[in-house]
Order: structure tokens, then C-alpha cells, then sequence
């Protein structure tokens, strides 16, 4: 019987052995990142560096418009339906005294924060937008970001240096995948990117070393999900998790797990099973560093005009426009076509979400001559006679020729009325983006337009006071007046 054990034993070895240099071989693909790259080290390396270097004043200046326009959008989707369930599910989790969920008077776990105020962040589609990754960087960073400043102590500077590595990650990771390779494999590259930035952001308040820095990434790594699928979601609720509650709970997550002292992989971005070759067919590992230090994402996001899915901008602008200029109205158009980019046709072409269907706001705007906040939310406004006439005149169509990298959301509208006259306006960059650059006092308007009705106008204006002056911020804490209810 030992004899016969033994037997089975050594032939079950050699069996594995075998079958395991198969897989070894199998294992490693022609794509992997070259021997010695080592991007993990030297990404860890910077993020280390990053959290006490100083930025460049014109960068610091573009971090705290993206920070107040996401404050923005966190307190106004506050009191969004997505906002709201985010808020009560955390409440059900239970109270504890390290972060603030805005809007409310509910502090808890560092997580949990991130998680309610990242869905409330992209609750109402103002959160900004980065045009090439087509990443949402903001949403899902500036909520974690606060909760561990919040959670540490951190300065206003600590959290601006920390927001600045957050958007860097976030988007440079879609570059190092290839955002049109992951959407490819019905991937959702806003859920793909957003753990990373939440990641980014905790990890330089969390003050980690190299070592641990290289565990969080690896924590990060293996929560980094997200589907196309969001796009069915006719509530704004999972796309609001999708988008940025996940992420800022992913990113938070991994960062307190490693400061709890737990370990994990040193280099989950290089060798065999790396995050690239899972996660993209054609993977392009160095763009994950490529001017770090000297391209900073923070200034090429854009902050939107309208609160309405970024693929409509342009549109909108396109039909105001035309309609100031021409005087327009409904009962003069004969028909619309909007021509898109076409990888923007299946996100904004019939969406359940007035303010994520490029028809009805197209529509919406031709009836009023203007797209508020309140009217682009009102799904009650689907159903207006009026809108609804105007609406099954407009057409939305991909355009092939307006697929480019250096204006991704640009569009044409085409009018043609009932004269037979026709009309057309392209708008090649939506308004108060990158082209043309926006300021600080547009952001103040904007943001001031969105937590008044919240805040009331004394904490609103404190509130945008202090964050236009964030550098100068001791304690992150000193907020939390000013955005609890």
C-alpha cells in the first residue's frame, strides 16, 4: 500500500510539474511589458515623491476648479435620487467619526463617505470629463480624496497635491489599456479608470511608502471593474455607482487595508498576470508614466456647462446657438439632425435619463432657449406636449468624420425648416472646456448655482470662499461646517 502511494504520489508530481510548465508557457504572453520595466516601482516611486512636490501655480489653479466643481456637483446630488440611496444605504452601515457625507448629518468609515459622495458626485451628470479617455475623474477622486483627508487630518494643500495624483492615474491608466480596446471587450472605461484615481488620491493622504504604495496598487488592481451595461440603467442609480461610487470605495478601500497593515503583490503592474495584459489586448504599459511630473490631467478635464451627459455639450451649444441667431422656434423647424461622433450615439441616442437623451434636450432647448439645472433633470418633461412635438423631429446620427482624437465631442446640428431653409452650426469644443479655458469666475457661478438651494447663500459662499483658497487650509476638517446639514 505505501509502495503503491508513493507511486501515485511521484507519477501525481510529475503530472503537475508537466501541466505546470504548460501553463507557465501558456502563461506568458507576447504583449507583456518588457523585462526590467518595473512600472509598478517606478510608479510607486513618483506617487511617493508626488505628495510633497511642488505644483505649478497654474496646475494648483486648475486643481481647485475641478475640486469646487465636484463639491458642486456632490452637494447638489445630494438631494438627487441617486444621492439620497446612496445616503440612507451608507446611514444603514452605521455611524463612525472619520468622514463627513455631505448634505447630511452623517459622519462614517473613510469607505463609506467616498462611496455616498462619489454617487452623489454623479448623481446629476456635472461632474467633469476627461475628452480622450473619456474618463470621469473628479467624480470618484475628489470624494475620496476628502474622505481621507477628513480620516488623517490633512491639509488643503496635502488634499490639492493628492487630487492632482488621483486625475493623473485615472486617466493615464485608460492610455496605458487603450480606452477604445476596453469599451472593445464591453468594459466600461469611466468604472475601469475610477479606482485608480480614487486610489491615487488616498494613497498620497494615506502618506504610504514604497513598499506599501505597491500593495494598495495591487489591492486597486484587483477591484478595478466596470461594464458597459450601465448604459441600460434607466434610474441614474447604478451608473452613479458605476461611474464613481465604486471607484472612491474601491481606491479608499485598498489604501486602509494596507494601513491596517495587510499585505500583497509588490508588482501587479509588470511580469506575468499583470494588470495591462488582463485587462487590454494591446496594452501600452508606458503610458502609465509618461510625463508624470510634467502633463498634468487636472488641466485637460473638461467642466461642463450643462448638467447633461458630455456627448450632449455640444449639441446643446449647437441648437442655442442657432436658435439666438435665427430666432427660432419649434413651430419653424421641419426637422433636426444632430450628427455625433459614433461611440457616442449608443450612450446619449435613446437614453431612458432626460439628462443623459440627446433627442429630448435638443428638443427641450429649441421649447425654453435654455437647459437648466432643475429642467434637465424633470423626467416629467419627457411627457410635455410641446417638448415631445419637438422631439420627434430630432434625429441623432454617428458621424465616422467626427471621430477624431483632437476634438472627441465635437458636433454638428443640422436644421432645416419649414420654409426649406437650412441651417447648421459644428461646434468643435463644448463650452467652458479646455478651448476655450474657463475661469475662476465662471466656476464660482456655476457651483454657486448648484449648492445654494442646499447650503442657502451664506454656507454656499463660504463654502466656494474657502475652496478657492484650499492651499491655505490646515486641516481638511475645518470643511465640514460648511457641507453638513
Amino acid at each position: 500500500m505505501a509502495q503503491d502511494t508513493t507511486a501515485r504520489g511521484t507519477s501525481r508530481r510529475r503530472i503537475l510539474q508537466a501541466a505546470g510548465g504548460l501553463l507557465a508557457t501558456a502563461a506568458v504572453p507576447a504583449r507583456a511589458a518588457p523585462a526590467g520595466a518595473e512600472i509598478t516601482g517606478r510608479l510607486a516611486r513618483y506617487m511617493v515623491e508626488a505628495r510633497d512636490r511642488p505644483l505649478p501655480p497654474d496646475v494648483v489653479l486648475a486643481c481647485k476648479h475641478r475640486i469646487l466643481d465636484t463639491f458642486g456637483a456632490m452637494i447638489s446630488g445630494a438631494r438627487m435620487r441617486p444621492g439620497e440611496m446612496a445616503t440612507a444605504y451608507v446611514r444603514s452601515l452605521g455611524s463612525f467619526d472619520q468622514a463627513t457625507v455631505v448634505a447630511s448629518d452623517l459622519r462614517t468609515t473613510a469607505i463609506n463617505a467616498a462611496l455616498a459622495n462619489a454617487m452623489c458626485a454623479h448623481a446629476d451628470e456635472t461632474d467633469d470629463f476627461e475628452p480622450v479617455t473619456k474618463a470621469h475623474p473628479g467624480s470618484a477622486t475628489v470624494p475620496a480624496a476628502l474622505a481621507m483627508a477628513e480620516k488623517e487630518g490633512r491639509s488643503g494643500q496635502d488634499m490639492i497635491r493628492a487630487v492632482v495624483l488621483g486625475y493623473d492615474l485615472c486617466c493615464r491608466l485608460l492610455l496605458a489599456l487603450g480606452p477604445d480596446l476596453v469599451r472593445g471587450s464591453h468594459r466600461s472605461a469611466e468604472g475601469t479608470s475610477s479606482t485608480f484615481g480614487a486610489l491615487g488620491a488616498a494613497a498620497a493622504l494615506a502618506r504610504l511608502d514604497e513598499r506599501r504604495t505597491r500593495f494598495a496598487l495591487s489591492y486597486a488592481a484587483q477591484q478595478v471593474s466596470g461594464l458597459w451595461s450601465w448604459v441600460k440603467d434607466e434610474d441614474h442609480i447604478e451608473k452613479a455607482f458605476d461611474f464613481a461610487g465604486m471607484g472612491a470605495r474601491n481606491g479608499v478601500t485598498a489604501v486602509t487595508m494596507v494601513q491596517a497593515g495587510l499585505t500583497g503583490v509588490a508588482d501587479v503592474l509588470d511580469g506575468t498576470h499583470n494588470l495591462f495584459i488582463a485587462l487590454s489586448t494591446d496594452p501600452k504599459p508606458e503610458a502609465m508614466l509618461d510625463g508624470l511630473g510634467s502633463r498634468y490631467f487636472i488641466s485637460e478635464t473638461a467642466i461642463k456647462t450643462f448638467s447633461v451627459g458630455y456627448p450632449i455639450q455640444s449639441p446643446l451649444d449647437a441648437i442655442l446657438t442657432l436658435r439666438e441667431r435665427h430666432g427660432l422656434r419649434a413651430a419653424d423647424v421641419q426637422r433636426i439632425v444632430v450628427h455625433l461622433p459614433t461611440d457616442a450615439v449608443g450612450i446619449v441616442g435613446h437614453s431612458a435619463m432626460p439628462d443623459v437623451n440627446c433627442q429630448h434636450l435638443v428638443a427641450l432647448a429649441l421649447v425654453k432657449g435654455a437647459v437648466s439645472f432643475s429642467d434637465s433633470h424633470d423626467a416629467s418633461l419627457m411627457q410635455n406636449p410641446a417638448i415631445r412635438s419637438a422631439r420627434e423631429k430630432v434625429d441623432v446620427v454617428g458621424d465616422p468624420g467626427l471621430m477624431t482624437r483632437e476634438a472627441p465631442r465635437s458636433a454638428r446640428v443640422e436644421v432645416t425648416l419649414t420654409d426649406g431653409r437650412r441651417l447648421e452650426h459644428f461646434t468643435k469644443f463644448p463650452p467652458e472646456t479646455k478651448e476655450p479655458p474657463l475661469n475662476t469666475e465662471r466656476v464660482n457661478a456655476k457651483v454657486r448655482d448648484l449648492i445654494t438651494p442646499v447650503l442657502g447663500v451664506p454656507r454656499a459662499d463660504a463654502l466656494i470662499t474657502r475652496l478657492n483658497d484650499l492651499e491655505n487650509l490646515t486641516d481638511v476638517r475645518g470643511l465640514r461646517s460648511l457641507i453638513a446639514s
